[in-house]
């Protein structure tokens, strides 16, 4: 019993010092490839800056530095991140994954009843 009582501790800690690790604050750069409502294919630059607290993520995201126009708030659990956003009138969701120093997912944008969906690939910025 004593064995197996110290056996969860040694996991929790393990498990607790590994969440801390990660940590995804900072600027992340790469590629976005969206689909419109009718559609048409689209591909354009990213740019992710992030700041994590504990398992609280908040940034912005755009297509370069100087034109971050949407606020982002979310959480990460593990190597999954969901973020979401209000821009404009639009209701912005993100579900990503992270692995090492590389971000991917998918982002759903719904806005007057229609979906446009995208894939995002970035990289920790140097």
């Amino acid at each position: 019993m004593r064995r197996l009582l110290y056996f969860w501790i040694l996991a929790a800690l393990v498990t607790g010092m590994a969440a801390a690790e990660t940590n995804i604050t900072g600027k992340w750069t790469g590629a976005f490839h969206s689909i419109g409502p009718e559609g048409e294919a689209r591909e354009s630059t990213a740019v992710l800056i992030l700041k994590q607290t504990g398992t609280e993520v908040t940034g912005t995201v755009g297509p370069t530095d100087s034109d971050q126009h949407m606020a982002v708030k979310g959480k990460i659990d593990g190597s999954r991140i969901t973020l979401a956003a209000e821009d404009e009138g639009r209701a912005v969701k993100f579900d990503l994954v992270l692995a090492a120093d590389r971000i991917t997912g998918d982002m759903s944008m719904v806005h007057s009843g229609q979906t446009a969906k995208a894939k995002i690939n970035v990289t920790r910025a140097k």
